[in-house]
């Protein structure tokens, strides 16, 4: 039988976040436009051309790794740098996305976020996601 949509990309971010260079969390994320094709994908990793936690630990404040920039940036921050709109785009992330990374994706336009893991759930950030319409959804 072939997979929904939301099924296909969400086993492609499951296969992202097996780049990540935390350890603290696997995190994977895929930017798909309204024709259902993948426009970026981003995981947990360090700045490009800095060390990664997985080669000299991790550097860490108020209980979170701050050398890491999550999966939704990552993926988000290649699209500004090549010039690719993501308005109207959806997301689909491994683990709900932290509070900034919400803010974010709704800056950016993102429409939908579809999620697998509910991952530390800000009750702001449900309320941002709510105030502004964005569709919501664990798979």
């Amino acid at each position: 039988m072939r997979k929904s949509w939301d099924e296909y990309f969400m086993e492609i971010t499951e296969m992202v976040a097996t780049r990540s260079t935390c350890d603290r969390a696997f995190v994977g994320c895929v930017l798909v436009n309204s024709d259902n094709r993948i426009i970026s994908t981003g995981y947990n990793g360090s700045v490009t051309g800095n060390p990664h936690c997985d080669e000299v630990g991790h550097t860490m404040r108020d209980g979170h790794c701050i050398a890491t920039i999550h999966a939704e940036m990552n993926a988000l921050l290649y699209c500004a740098k090549e010039g690719i709109s993501v308005k109207g785009a959806k997301a689909y992330v491994t683990h709900f996305p932290c509070l900034n990374c919400t803010k974010a994706l709704i800056q950016a336009g993102i429409c939908a976020i579809y999620y697998h893991e509910a991952y530390r759930v800000d009750d702001y950030a449900m309320e941002l996601l709510n105030k502004n319409n964005i569709l919501l959804k664990q798979i």
